[in-house]
């Protein structure tokens, strides 16, 4: 009988012990600090994609803490994830990017840190009355990275915020008028509508104040102090006044404090000196106070068209503003027109005005000639109005140049009323800068200067872009390019309705 013989079992060689090397990995983001979250991940998997960024020049911390701007995990139950997060409690998880992994893909494929997009980030759905209070989706603190569309799910609150906002506004209170307004932004940019104070409970840009009128609203059906201010004497009649082209704030009070109190006294106190455009603003008051609807605004592009291609057939014409958004109504119809050659929109506007006035349709002008000076920028202290040469008009606009005919007041048979419009005329290469600051919204373009200050150490205005890292102004052609410059996800002028 023939026995095989028994062979040991080889074995594995073990691998040398490899000695522990510290690694030094070149820091290129400073301002991006990720976190990776290990629920769903795994160990490994985790231990693998930090040394991955680290090696691309990320930092990626093993621990949750205040500093962390981007927090990134696999798990997309996005109840479960913020629960858990809540746990960890870092103070500024309102401010935190949290992101699912296809952000931290795409900024591996990249090599850098790619703009965050609606798609990348984890949604949390606001909660009903009566439900576990789990916060909403990560909201930004800066309108600019917030897609805001004219659909307001929030109208109750955000109508209060305004009368409260316009109310600190004629009390020359800029803080409590800015917070109210940062607020009414964040509102708008919501998905669904607040149905609980808990809701709120995350949410940037809410006060106390702000979270004390919401939450009457919600149990009450109104805001008392929104009321109240509704009868004041004070708020009606700065409200009134300023509805006159021409009339801010101080001379509304300087009005008020004499004890006038309609447009009757005012008219009839001759120790008082109306200018030109208030004036007109009183004549034009029932025209111009009523709003400009959007089959209006196509027609004066109609108009504007034809005045600027008669003195300058290669010009550019823009609508902006409020229509360029997507409204349906406005106060006035704002329009940006520029010239295919620098020097050439020296001469556009006045060319402009003397066609209008041969047409028979220039009811007020105000022209105001360019500032603009290339040598005194950057302007670190931001101005209410750029440089750039630019007229106040009141046009006459006809009823049979209207589709639908004119947004009228009823009763008025004249055919015809008086339109507010503005023309601005930025040279060629400050046309991308001037059509983003004229499109707005006003907080939209605040929170963009705000964010390029803060964010990217960079000086944004209606004139130029100036990065002072490298200390350079930064050349863009299109909106787009700003946007790029900056970091941010591109957004429509439809969905910056802030």
């Amino acid at each position: 009988m023939f026995h095989t013989p028994i062979v040991p079992f080889a074995r594995k060689r073990s691998r040398p012990v490899e000695a522990a090397v510290p690694r030094h990995d070149v820091v290129k983001f400073k301002d991006v600090r990720l976190y990776l979250v290990e629920r769903k991940m795994g160990c490994s998997r985790r231990n693998f994609l930090t040394q991955l960024a680290r090696s691309k020049g990320f930092i990626v911390d093993d621990n949750l803490s205040d500093e962390v701007t981007h927090v990134v995990s696999e798990d997309s139950r996005a109840s479960s994830l913020w629960k858990w997060l809540k746990e960890c409690a870092p103070k500024n998880l309102p401010g935190v990017n949290v992101l699912d992994i296809s952000w931290f893909t795409d900024s591996m494929r990249e090599g850098r840190p790619v703009a965050v997009e609606t798609k990348h980030l984890i949604q949390i759905p606001l909660p009903t009355e009566g439900s576990p209070l789990t916060p909403v989706a990560t909201v930004s603190r800066y309108a600019c990275q917030r897609r805001t569309t004219l659909e307001n799910h929030n109208k109750k609150f955000t109508d209060a915020f305004e009368v409260l906002a316009e109310s600190y506004e004629f009390n020359n209170m800029e803080r409590p008028c800015l917070a109210f307004r940062r607020a009414t932004s964040v509102l708008k940019s919501l998905p669904c509508a607040v149905r609980c104070l808990g809701a709120t409970q995350d949410l940037p840009c809410l006060g106390q104040h702000t979270k004390k009128v919401i939450e009457e609203v919600l149990q009450c059906g109104r805001s008392f102090e929104v009321e109240e201010l509704l009868s004041d004497e004070r708020y009606q009649t700065f409200k009134l006044f300023t509805s006159v082209f021409g009339v801010g704030p101080k001379t509304a009070e300087k009005w008020f404090c004499r004890g006038l109190r309609s447009f009757s006294d005012i008219l009839t106190d001759h120790s008082i000196h109306l200018n030109r455009m208030q004036q007109s603003g009183f004549l034009h008051h029932g025209d111009i106070s009523r709003a400009v609807s959007a089959a209006e605004a196509r027609s004066l592009r109609s108009v504007i068209d034809g005045a600027v291609h008669c003195v300058t057939p290669a010009a550019t014409v823009a609508l902006t503003g409020g229509f360029h958004r997507g409204k349906e109504f406005g106060h006035d119809v704002d329009f940006i027109v520029t010239t295919p050659e620098l020097g050439e929109e020296e001469s556009l506007l006045p060319n402009v005005i003397d066609e209008l006035k041969k047409q028979g349709i220039l009811l007020y002008c105000n022209y105001q000639a360019s500032t603009f000076d290339m040598r005194k920028l950057p302007n670190h202290h931001f101005e209410a109005m750029d440089n750039f040469a630019k007229c106040f008009l009141i046009l006459r606009l006809e009823s049979s140049q209207v589709e639908g005919g004119l947004h009228c007041a009823e009763g008025d048979i004249r055919g015809w009323r008086a339109v507010r419009v503005d023309l601005v005329s930025p040279p060629v290469d400050r046309y991308a800068f001037a059509l983003l600051g004229w499109t707005g919204s006003r907080q939209f373009e605040r929170d963009l200067r705000r964010f390029a200050q803060v964010e990217r150490g960079m000086i944004l205005d209606n004139h130029a872009l100036y990065d002072k890292k490298k200390k350079e102004f930064l050349a863009a052609s299109t909106e787009k390019d700003i946007f790029a410059h900056l970091g941010l996800e591109y957004m429509e002028p439809w969905q910056r309705n802030a």
